[in-house]
């Protein structure tokens, strides 16, 4: 299976070339089976581009979406981008080769605009019918690098994916369970301490929760 030509990403959104010198080959003949996403906390998408194209920064993602909702593809799907870096979901390391990166044009404190988030919607669509992604392996960066990575933050709608069936349901199940073990079999199997993984799951879930952990911190959410 591979990525169709850029102009055909998806069926509504155009997307543009610019393309990044940061890549390489997918290691030991992985494919993608999740999606990233990410904000790129700087001034502009330009600036962000710039730096997702520069050999020195050693950096770089497949897609960005700015905020007014164009697309630009910088890496082709086929190739391993340099976006997630250490991390772990599901029991699943190296992340850059079995994923596909999607940055978004955002500092992480404001909400993700209506056509960012629309064209978001199209380009997950289009990724999907290419590759085996199922809904509960799109992701965010903190999901798989809990404690060294916040994106895409308390302000990015998980619940308007999860609606459309683009991300994990946001219905809790009770499980029977300790608070570790839900979080594990929920896919935060990085190995990180309580709080640290509360952290997570709560910018996740409940961004809006604070404090110690409660009953509803250990009613996690069922992996569709």
């Amino acid at each position: 299976m591979g990525s169709d030509p850029v102009s055909q990403c998806c069926a509504r959104i155009a997307v543009r070339h610019c393309p990044s010198l940061n890549f390489g080959p997918r290691r030991n003949s992985l494919t993608p089976i999740l999606i990233v996403i990410h904000y790129t906390a700087m001034a502009s998408a330009e600036a962000a581009i710039a730096r997702l194209c520069d050999p020195q920064a050693e950096v770089s993602a497949h897609y960005l979406i700015d905020r007014s909702g164009p697309v630009t593809q910088m890496v082709n799907e086929e190739h391993r981008a340099w976006h997630a870096g250490v991390g772990e979901w599901r029991g699943l390391t190296d992340i850059n080769s079995r994923s596909i990166g999607i940055e978004l044009d955002n500092d992480g404190t404001h909400p993700f605009p209506e056509p960012q988030m629309a064209a978001l919607e199209d380009l997950l669509r289009g990724i999907r019918s290419r590759w085996p992604v199922a809904a509960s392996d799109i992701i965010g960066h903190s999901d798989m690098a809990p404690g060294r990575k916040s994106d895409p933050g308390p302000r990015f709608d998980w619940a308007r994916l999860a609606r459309q069936g683009l991300a994990a349901p946001v219905s809790p199940q009770m499980q029977g369970e300790g608070f570790e073990q839900s979080a594990q079999r929920a896919g935060f199997t990085a190995p990180v301490d309580r709080a640290t993984l509360l952290t997570a799951t709560r910018l996740r879930f409940a961004p809006w929760r604070e404090g110690p952990i409660t009953d509803d911190d250990l009613q996690l959410y069922h992996r569709i």
